[in-house]
């Protein structure tokens, strides 16, 4: 069968992997990050959009898409987390030059999607309201969002078929398709959106709609994209495998991540189920800041994305000093990022709680009171997003895990405890927990990237950090 099979790559993909492998790496790290920073950027400003219509429909409406989309989140990062760490690993095969074994790991990774997609809606479809009340939803939420949650997860599960294909693509280095493609979406998703809630009238469920609706679109592209006989990127049934050398690499790595963004989305869910005690309109006011925040770390994550698969395609190909060289870019770049945006978001914090808060004065002021503490971290979290794109590219993800860990359950849900056990700083907490552990998850992210470059040059004998002149 496997004689029959090819896997050969396009003359874009032959040239881009040359351009990775040789190119100025200030210029690669651009090439393919830069557009994923702005589709990331652009991800975030829907989200922003989507939750200024949910506001229409009402604060308590904003309140329960905020809540519940932490929940979703935690459900969907089985699916991203699978994607990341398999992709890493497609990464590597392509730098390598192994295209057959690229091939094999880009097929099975749909095929597993496909079975975690599946098993996900026979088990929480029908018991959608136990499994909020699980989660400690306010039933509030519960009477108004099951509905809601449970087209989210049919969103969810083309969304992971959709993450798989981006992954796919950000390791051929098409950025700018990925670009195009969720900017079709974004414009689709609004359009839908404002329809519903403007012109409909519509609820919650509308919005949850329109999501299903628009990530069709994506998931359509992917199909035509992906049906490629013959390229080591295009998906073949036959090319599926349940071969050691072919699932246990991608699996190794997956595991870890997929339980490490579980724990950060329960963390984050911890947090909003503790934060109800301040009342409901702190939980829709820390959703909001969370989205203001993501205004910066969007991008930042975007350059993280492309800088872990230009990291394992320099690794695959036996050139870990690019891979290092990458790395420092990435940080440079992220940090900038941070300082920037984090800056022009704060001068212009008035505009955006209104945009959110309407009319409501007091749940404006909320807003913009956990913000001020929250952007205090967008500097740390670009050194967190550089290091997480190195420790990534180079395979390293148990311990990404328990960075992540830490970010939640040591850094975030004990400090929330104490405040809420020793002061009486009121909704001000939620802001406080943010600024604590956006800034020592940075502080630890910069210990943990020294000691593993250190380790890094060590293990490649890599002499010098600073130069493209040896490998």
């Amino acid at each position: 069968m496997e004689k029959n099979m090819q896997a050969d790559l396009s003359k874009k993909d032959e040239q881009f992997r040359e351009f990775s492998l040789n190119g100025p790496m200030w210029r690669v790290v651009l090439y393919v990050g830069f557009p994923l920073a702005l589709y990331e950027s652009l991800n975030q400003l829907f989200k922003i959009l989507d939750t200024m219509m949910a506001s229409h429909i009402g604060a308590s409406a904003v309140s329960a898409v905020a809540y519940l989309s932490q929940i979703n989140m935690m459900i969907s990062a089985v699916g991203t987390g699978l994607a990341v760490g398999a992709s890493i690993k497609v990464s590597q095969a392509y730098g390598a030059g192994d295209f057959m074994l690229v091939k094999k790991r880009v097929s099975t990774m749909f095929a597993m999607c496909g079975a975690l997609g599946i098993a996900i809606l026979l088990v929480l479809v029908p018991f959608t309201p136990e499994f909020l009340r699980l989660m400690n939803t306010p039933e509030e939420f519960i009477a108004d969002g099951s509905t809601y949650f449970r087209l989210e997860l049919f969103g969810m599960v083309i969304t992971f078929f959709n993450n798989v294909y981006i992954a796919i693509e950000r390791a051929r280095g098409n950025s700018k398709r990925i670009l195009i493609l969720n900017t079709a979406v974004i414009v689709v998703k609004l359009g839908l959106t404002a329809w519903f809630v403007y012109g409909l009238d519509g609820g919650i469920n509308m919005i949850s709609c329109a999501t299903i609706i628009s990530q069709s679109f994506l998931l359509l592209a992917a199909c035509i994209n992906m049906n490629q006989k013959g390229n080591a990127f295009g998906f073949s049934l036959r090319a599926i495998s349940i071969k050691k050398e072919v699932i246990c690499p991608m699996l190794t790595l997956s595991f870890p991540v997929i339980v490490e963004r579980i724990a950060f989305a329960v963390g984050k869910v911890i947090v909003n189920s503790m934060s109800t005690v301040y009342g409901s309109w702190t939980v829709g006011a820390l959703g909001i800041s969370n989205n203001i925040g993501g205004i910066t770390t969007n991008p930042q994550n975007g350059f993280q994305e492309g800088g872990s698969s230009i990291i394992s395609q320099n690794l695959g190909a036996g050139r870990p000093k690019r891979a290092l060289l990458a790395f420092r870019w990435v940080l440079y770049i992220d940090m900038l990022i941070g300082l920037v945006i984090m800056t022009a978001s704060l001068l212009c914090l008035n505009q955006l709680a209104g945009l959110f808060a309407g009319d409501n004065a007091e749940f404006a002021e909320m807003i913009k009171q956990i913000y001020r503490f929250e952007a205090v971290g967008a500097i740390p979290l670009g050194v967190n997003a550089a290091v997480m794109a190195l420790l990534y590219g180079f395979g390293k993800t148990r311990v990404t895990l328990v960075m992540n860990f830490c970010r939640v359950f040591l850094f975030r849900v004990p400090v929330l405890w104490a405040l809420q056990q020793f002061t009486d700083l009121g909704n001000v907490s939620a802001g406080i927990v943010m600024a604590v552990s956006n800034v020592a998850s940075g502080v630890l992210a910069a210990v943990v990237g020294v000691i593993e470059i250190r380790r890094i040059c060590n293990t490649y004998d890599v002499r010098y950090f600073g130069g493209e002149r040896k490998n």
